[in-house]
């Protein structure tokens, strides 16, 4: 049985591809090229200026999968495209985007530990202070036999 290169890059230990530092800056980095797309720019892998370990279907294919298990929730997506529209998280010290804050906080804490495990997000390190803090990224998810052609 051969293997999806998008669920298992081998490129992803390329020395010349640069990692996003957080789930953040991969999902704004995901709406802008989505936006380009929208507009009629096409994405062709290795071409940007800095190169990244996935393309944005990629990450398309792990939010799919997360909203199909009923990991994230439509609310969740809507305050992920908002915000990652304005190219800015809400800020919890307005009344108004308090609730989009903890959703955002959700999502983008349900989403940070596959990508991750993919290559795409740099691997936090452990901090002496709070040393289960990061406890997710090292987390395995087990599928049936019949999935193992999915997303995940």
């Amino acid at each position: 049985m051969t293997q999806d290169k998008t669920n298992h890059p081998e490129t992803q230990h390329d020395p010349n591809l640069h990692p996003f530092e957080s789930a953040v800056d991969a999902w704004f980095w995901f709406i802008l090229a989505q936006q380009a797309r929208n507009e009629g720019a096409r994405y062709t892998a290795g071409l940007s200026l800095t190169p990244r370990p996935c393309e944005p279907a990629d990450i398309l294919k792990i939010l799919d999968g997360l909203y199909r298990q009923r990991r994230l929730l439509r609310d969740h997506l809507l305050v992920l495209r908002h915000y990652g529209r304005r190219q800015m998280a809400p800020d919890p010290r307005r009344v108004k985007e308090m609730r989009a804050h903890k959703l955002w906080k959700e999502a983008l804490e349900r989403i940070e530990p596959i990508l991750v495990r993919k290559g795409i997000v740099r691997a936090k390190k452990l901090s002496t202070n709070y040393p289960n803090k990061f406890w997710a990224h090292g987390a395995v998810v087990h599928t049936n036999a019949h999935d193992q052609g999915s997303f995940l």
